[in-house]
């Protein structure tokens, strides 16, 4: 599975980066918002860092606009995939923008056959949000499981890139149901480390060393 951080704080990005296991990022305008910086400059800085796909996000609702915009974003850097939402303006735009080559992430996935609509309009990746299914009390990892199996069947390309991660759990879950990426906050990204028996066991093989070398 391949690990992307969601965010667009450039500090976090190259924080995980020095662990060298971090595949990509992904983007979307709330996360540029909250980082408080030029949407392009934010794009350029991640693309500096990380080398491999960098997801941003596309700001308007027609197909000829979000075309447009996608063609400029492309531009930044070839590492750039350009998100796509899930709209009838958005099928539109990525049947268009993938024939020209642009690699396209659709995102606001909450359905299979949403992520077989995209997937058959040449999207690279399709992004279930599994977090908020679970947040109105739907199982968002049936979700993955299905789109699975669908692309499975028909040996489908696009990549499953499981997003609305909440915690460590979600990205065992979707590893094990064959998501190909999961995208996370670097706060999950940090607990991926974590287990209290690592830390009271490392304590002690520490300890018992000190007391061996006196």
């Amino acid at each position: 599975m391949k690990f992307f951080l969601d965010t667009a704080i450039v500090d976090e990005i190259r924080k995980a980066n020095e662990f060298g296991i971090l595949d990509g990022v992904t983007t979307n305008p709330s996360l540029v918002y909250k980082s408080g910086r030029p949407f392009k400059d934010v794009l350029t800085d991640i693309c500096k860092i990380v080398d491999g796909p960098v997801s941003a996000e596309v700001t308007t609702l027609t197909a000829a606009e979000m075309v447009k915009q996608g063609l400029e974003l492309a531009k930044i850097h070839k590492n750039i995939v350009v998100k796509l939402p899930m709209t009838e303006e958005g099928v539109k735009a990525c049947k268009q923008l993938s024939g020209k080559g642009v690699k396209i992430n659709a995102t606001l996935i909450f359905s299979a056959s949403q992520a077989l609509v995209m997937a058959k309009a040449g999207a690279s990746y399709v992004s279930p949000f599994i977090g908020r299914l679970d947040d109105i009390s739907e199982d968002g990892m049936c979700l993955i499981d299905d789109i699975r199996e669908i692309f499975d069947n028909y040996d489908i390309k696009s990549e499953i890139l499981a997003a609305s991660i909440r915690h460590p759990m979600h990205i065992v879950e979707c590893a094990k149901a064959g998501a190909d990426i999961a995208t996370m906050p670097y706060t999950v990204f940090q607990q991926l480390f974590k287990h209290p028996l690592t830390d009271v066991g490392l304590k002690k093989f520490m300890d018992d060393w000190d007391k061996a070398k006196k």
